[in-house]
């Protein structure tokens, strides 16, 4: 317990699961991996490879399930720290530790209701509903066993949340201090990975609600509040702008644009000097961090004769550790009927805790998902 403080309440919840996207941990393991993504989109093999060549430059393994394994170690730590006597449980969509065995394991460990924090966070299928879609399998198979599974509640999106934004707010300040007199004149270029355009759009949309949009519309309003906040501590405004990466599907089908790497050619013949890549759609310094922006796009930058630095993800900063605790604290306070302060900065609002029926549609066909107003249970029955 820090201080004099009392534990923080957690009850409803027995346990804390964080649930990723996985990562391969060696080069065997590279197309087994990536099957796994692409499963039932008839991806072919030869395509996979040259994914898979990505991952082979960092020795066929991904950093993305070193950095959950930290991640989970700190919020263990921060819990205990505080007095909170709650087991932090690790599943993954694509890879080991796989959400069916975590799921077998919290069962076996008699855990009765868990709070779920989701290494995404932002509004859209597959940054959302589709995690909600995998713990739904997963409990469905680990309950077609014969065990009874606890009862999952997803902690609310933490896009605005002041433990993500701080960490970013310092990191893109410190990223400026090493361009040293180029940083008065560089662009601020925030990053987050492409999704198809009527993903983007299906984003956050629901019946009662048909605008949409909450992919892009969330990450703008971050952006928009990290240049504010660096601008306030530097006293220089910089112009920015919001790109994607790590484009992927066949070309005819449109993702969103622009392109890290197209964009960089347009300010270099727009005459700006340098830039600060900043990995705002990113929790931790994962592959689509240490290729896409670290290796091509500064090389990109590198070609052109821009300055370029690089921003750090959040990744087990402090705050962000803390983060994960006031979430779990917050929407147990919901869950017992009080009305917790919800912190958030921006434009937008602290986002819901429960996403509404038909939120961030299926683009290809609807599937159950759980930790929604319609989430079934493995058996049929609402929870």
């Amino acid at each position: 317990m820090v201080g004099s403080q009392p534990p923080p309440r957690t009850a409803p919840y027995d346990a804390l699961l964080l649930v990723s996207f996985g990562g391969p941990e060696g080069p065997d393991d590279v197309m087994p991996f990536l099957r796994n993504v692409t499963a039932g989109r008839g991806v072919p093999d030869d395509r996979l490879a040259s994914v898979a060549e990505h991952y082979h430059l960092f020795g066929g393994r991904s950093p993305i399930n070193d950095q959950c394994r930290t991640l989970v170690a700190a919020v263990r730590d921060d819990l205990a720290a505080h007095g909170a006597d709650l087991p932090v449980y690790w599943g993954n969509r694509n890879w080991d530790p796989f959400l069916a065995d975590t799921m077998a394991q919290m069962a076996a460990d008699g855990v009765q209701r868990a709070a779920c924090f989701v290494t995404s966070a932002y509004s859209s299928y597959s940054g959302c509903r589709q995690y909600r879609e995998n713990l739904f399998d997963a409990t469905a198979a680990v309950e077609a066993a014969g065990a009874t599974t606890p009862r999952l509640d997803k902690l609310r999106h933490y896009f605005n949340h002041p433990g993500f934004v701080g960490p970013v707010v310092d990191g893109v300040v410190a990223a400026l201090g090493r361009l040293g007199t180029g940083a008065d004149a560089a662009r601020l270029v925030f990053v987050t990975h492409s999704i198809p355009a009527a993903m983007a759009a299906a984003s956050g949309r629901h019946p009662d609600d048909p605008v949409g949009g909450a992919y892009v519309r969330q990450h703008t309003d971050v952006a928009g509040t990290v240049a504010t906040a660096v601008a306030e501590r530097t006293g220089t405004a910089h112009s920015y702008d919001l790109v994607y990466c790590s484009r992927s599907g066949p070309p005819q089908v449109p993702w969103l644009e622009p392109d890290v790497n197209d964009h960089l050619e347009a300010l270099a013949a727009d005459g700006v000097p340098a830039v600060v890549l900043i990995p705002i759609g990113f929790i931790s310094d994962h592959m689509e961090v240490v290729f896409d922006l670290d290796t091509e796009a500064r090389a990109t930058a590198e070609r052109l004769g821009l300055g370029v630095e690089r921003a750090p993800t959040p990744g087990a900063d402090p705050r962000f550790v803390a983060m994960v605790r006031e979430l779990l604290v917050e929407r147990a306070a919901a869950e017992r009927g009080a009305k917790p302060v919800r912190p958030g900065v921006g434009g937008l609002g602290p986002s819901w805790d429960v996403c509404p029926t038909g939120c961030c549609a299926n683009p290809r066909a609807p599937r159950p998902a759980l930790c929604g107003a319609d989430a079934p249970d493995p058996a049929g029955a609402v929870r």
